[in-house]
């Protein structure tokens, strides 16, 4: 039998009775991988060899991993230092300790974290005892880094490698791993005889020139094998969404606003009837910025009429807030919490010019709150902001609006639910249904403007408004259980490059 040279060689090296990956192949006959793989392909065409797919974890160091590889882990630092100034015996100060070993900053808490845990000693009160008994040799995750690093994880304790991982010390990812045993027809081939000869595997200018390319073997190339599929560009599932919505609210009459994410707290909240005293205003939940830190000026006349309501309210039923009201704090810059800034600034006519109802308006664009991470909460996100101004308008105005935008997607099941806002009066949540869990998530927030916000902004029309979450509706497409599965760190690579939004 007469093959090419390099599938002679695989055939060679591969084993009837242990099954070897293609890199340990490509490892012992100092080949590329995808040259291995090819000739392992073509002799499994012949039947001589069997190719088995095995899933299986792989891990690669971070940047930290590899540092404390290099340096030591943190706690084994620490407890050399102990040992070296005989914590053995007297326990010494923690503070002493750190400098010995050379730790600051975030690896001193991350080595009082572990010392511990690892039965290196104790600390109590600032003093640091250490076990005479304890061997930092024979560390279980230094030796994993080290095995890592050197590609040969198979033997290491699974338990080891996850607390790695959720030190940030490893990523592990999914690999499929291939692995290659010699058939029968494979060792009979063998003991029969394999006559190699050099196959050319492309044609060149050079040869079409020489006319060389009439001598050459050519190898013989499988057309019916799967090309690797290549993995372009696409168009984000969450943007594809974001489209739709303005696609869906053009359509029923509304036109796009836009303006600043960085904003005068002013247009953020002072417009919105929304109390400097409110906690959402504190910089627990707002990210402030430090250059500038202030705008130079706001429109005079606006600024007093918003000072008024908050003072003193609007109309005989309104009383205000009997709170102190600062304009200095009015011209902090913040990030916008959300867009409804542009519906001030566009309802107060400093945007574009005074507006005569009826009007629409709708915004699709990133708020950003200091908010605690979680399956339905991000630092930024998109708020679909729309209002309309009429005569007359009703809450039925209001839920009907809804029912119609959201049956553009499929959606068929909101609830309502009453609500309270410093600036709408009345105020109801939106609930969606979520498709997998069956559960009800918040989906938005939504009412009729008050007139202590309405009547210093010059507007003498009802206005109701609302503020939607373009993640909680991608949710509600996608079937998507937690927003980070969308976008983020943990997000599913396959779920965005196939993910449609048809409707």
């Amino acid at each position: 039998m007469q093959l090419p040279e390099t599938q002679v060689a695989v055939l060679e090296t591969a084993s009837a009775s242990e099954a070897q990956s293609i890199d340990r192949l490509a490892d012992e006959l100092d080949r590329k991988p995808e040259t291995i793989t090819g000739a392992v392909f073509a002799l499994e065409e012949e039947g001589l060899v069997a190719v088995e797919d095995r899933e299986r974890v792989a891990y690669d160091l971070t940047d930290e991993g590899r540092t404390y590889l290099d340096d030591g882990l943190p706690e084994v630092r620490l407890y050399r230092a102990a040992v070296d100034a005989g914590a053995a015996d007297d326990p010494a100060s923690m503070g002493d300790l750190t400098d010995a070993a050379g730790l600051d900053g975030q690896a001193v808490r991350i080595a009082l974290s572990n010392y511990a845990r690892k039965g290196y000693g104790h600390i109590d009160s600032g003093d640091v005892s250490a076990d005479p008994d304890a061997d930092p040799d024979a560390d279980p995750e230094a030796a994993a880094l080290e095995a890592v690093r050197d590609g040969e994880t198979d033997g290491v304790d699974e338990n080891t490698l996850d607390q790695l991982e959720r030190r940030g010390l490893v990523e592990a990812h999914e690999t499929t791993e291939r692995l290659v045993t010699l058939t029968d027809d494979g060792v009979t081939a063998l003991m029969e005889g394999v006559e190699a000869y050099e196959a050319v595997d492309r044609l060149t200018p050079a040869m079409l020139t020489s006319g060389e390319w009439r001598d050459v073997e050519f190898a013989d190339y499988n057309v019916a094998a799967e090309a690797a599929e290549p993995s372009t560009g696409r168009l984000h599932v969450l943007r594809q969404i974001v489209e739709r919505v303005k696609e869906v609210l053009v359509g029923m009459g509304f036109q796009e606003m836009e303006g600043p994410h960085a904003d005068a707290d002013f247009w953020i909240n002072d417009c919105l009837f929304m109390p400097q005293d409110h906690p959402a205003r504190t910089h627990w939940d707002r990210f402030a910025l430090e250059n500038p830190s202030h705008v130079d000026e706001l429109p005079g006349d606006l600024v007093e009429r918003v000072r008024d309501a908050h003072l003193h309210g609007v109309g005989e039923n309104s009383e205000g807030y009997h709170s102190e009201w600062d304009e200095e704090f009015a011209r902090a810059v913040a990030l916008r919490g959300h867009t409804t800034s542009l519906s001030t600034r566009y309802l107060s006519g400093h945007q574009i010019g005074d507006l005569e109802p009826p009007q629409r308006f709708f915004s699709v664009e990133k708020a950003y709150r200091n908010d605690t991470l979680d399956a339905t909460h991000l630092l930024e996100f998109f708020q679909i902001e729309g209002w309309v101004m009429a005569e007359d308008l009703s809450v039925r105005d209001l839920m009907g609006t809804f029912e119609e935008f959201y049956a553009h997607f499929g959606i068929t099941d909101i609830e309502f639910k009453p609500h309270y806002n410093p600036y709408t009066e009345p105020s109801f949540e939106l609930f969606g249904t979520h498709p997998e869990t069956g559960e009800l998530i918040e989906i938005g927030n939504s009412g009729i403007f008050r007139q202590e916000m309405l009547e210093p902004l010059g507007v003498d029309a009802d206005v109701m408004a609302w503020g939607l979450a373009g993640e909680r509706l991608a949710m509600l497409i996608t079937g998507a259980e937690d927003i980070r599965d969308i976008h983020g760190t943990l997000t599913d690579l396959d779920f965005l490059r196939n993910a449609e939004v048809t409707y």
